[in-house]
């Protein structure tokens, strides 16, 4: 199954990323700067050259457009204004911003409180994008406010929670959670795939996971601080010593017994699924599921972990495991991150024979170099078209490339670095 980033590592280790169909509700209290999550989900979704629907029911376009400069990249961000004729009554204030061109491509709404209206603008719109835009509605309590009751905001959010399932995007929906009845909060949790809940307890910040589907660790579920620098969030996680090839030495000590993956479902209560999972090293498990699985299996918990510790590699980057980390571009482009982390990014990019991009693969992440590995490849930059043969290199300051084309008979390949 293919995960999706939410932006933030931490996050992503916390709860094992995202799958494609999610709808991510946040309950959110005053003073939690829940607005990060949506910051850096935007940002990660323009680098993986994804579209983003902001659906905006609480801000005016002018500071929308403030907020997310330098965030959201122009050519994947579609703003839905719900405001400026919704709580902005239509003000000239809100409404200057349309005198001049907007470098976003901005939608405004003249009749946001006709939600019949709203919700086929929205399903037209999402028709006219390549699949898999995914949206970011700002308020849930805003809609309230303007549809006037949580019966109608509960008929949207059930109507929409299911057809983004099936349009295979994420959505993030942000609450806040002492503007709604229990019961409604009870309701978004029994659709919705995933629920955060963001609170201040004196002075610090914590994010708890209330619904998780399909994800077996249970360490999401408690309370985690959080904390915000520079825009970087960062969950205070406890310390996992468990290696990451884990997967295939409990895989190994299940065959050699002749237990099946349902068997030692079974014997531990958890799903086949999970020891798929878990054997391909797509999840870890928390310290009680491994033991559990190791008592199991007859093993020595301690054993497992020692033999794995003496055949730690973790300096070694296998093409089969990086072929696995897959982040579609387009029409027979892919690319596959070899390195993230907070000191360095690589990428590997992959050109299908004759394939063309009019675009960078993703947001610039200035200063870039690329190199090109195999393949031969056309870049245009600054007005400038470049063909670049094995060995050849191109190191980006400020321009991104505004084409990438493959001129050769072959799969080209580039290697990014950043």
């Amino acid at each position: 199954m293919t995960k999706i980033s939410s932006g933030i590592k931490a996050l992503d280790q916390l709860i094992n990323s995202y799958s494609i169909g999610d709808n991510v509700v946040w309950e959110v209290d005053a003073g939690t700067s829940y607005n990060v999550f949506m910051l850096n989900f935007i940002r990660q979704s323009c680098d993986d050259a994804q579209n983003v629907i902001y659906v905006s029911f609480n801000r005016s376009p002018q500071s929308i457009h403030n907020y997310l400069q330098g965030i959201a990249s122009p050519e994947h961000l579609v703003l839905i204004d719900c405001f400026s004729s919704g709580k902005g009554k239509n003000d000239s204030t809100f409404l200057k911003y349309y005198d001049k061109p907007s470098v976003f491509n901005v939608v405004r709404v003249s009749n946001p409180h006709d939600i019949e209206t709203f919700t086929e603008m929205l399903n037209s719109l999402e028709d006219s994008l390549p699949s898999g835009a995914r949206y970011v509605f700002d308020s849930l309590t805003g809609m309230q406010d303007l549809w006037g009751d949580e019966n109608s905001t509960y008929k949207f959010f059930t109507y929409m929670c299911p057809r983004l399932y099936d349009l295979e995007t994420v959505a993030y929906w942000i609450l806040e959670k002492d503007a709604h009845s229990q019961q409604f909060k009870a309701n978004l949790r029994h659709i919705t795939q995933d629920v955060f809940d963001l609170y201040v307890r004196r002075d610090k910040l914590f994010i708890k996971a209330l619904k998780l589907t399909d994800r077996q660790d249970r360490e999401a579920f408690k309370a985690h601080i959080f904390t915000i620098e520079n825009g970087t969030v960062s969950i205070s996680l406890p310390k996992r010593e468990i290696a990451s090839d884990l997967g295939g030495k409990l895989k190994d000590l299940r065959t050699r017994i002749g237990l099946s993956q349902k068997d030692l479902a079974d014997k531990i209560d958890v799903t086949p699924s999970f020891i798929s999972q878990l054997e391909n090293n797509q999840i870890s498990p928390s310290l009680y599921s491994f033991l559990q699985m190791c008592r199991a299996l007859g093993v020595n918990p301690a054993h497992v972990l020692a033999a794995d510790a003496d055949h730690s590699t973790s300096w070694l980057l296998k093409r089969a495991t990086v072929s696995e980390r897959l982040i579609p571009v387009a029409e027979g482009i892919k690319e596959y991150i070899i390195v993230d982390d907070d000191k360095l990014s690589a990428r590997m990019v992959s050109l299908g024979a004759g394939t063309a991009l009019a675009r960078h693969f993703h947001a610039l992440r200035k200063p870039e170099f690329i190199h090109v590995v195999r393949g031969t490849v056309s870049v245009s930059v600054e007005g400038k078209t470049e063909q670049l043969h094995p060995g050849d290199s191109v190191f980006l300051r400020d321009s991104a490339p505004v084409q990438w084309k493959n001129e050769g008979g072959e799969e080209a390949e580039l290697v990014e670095v950043w």
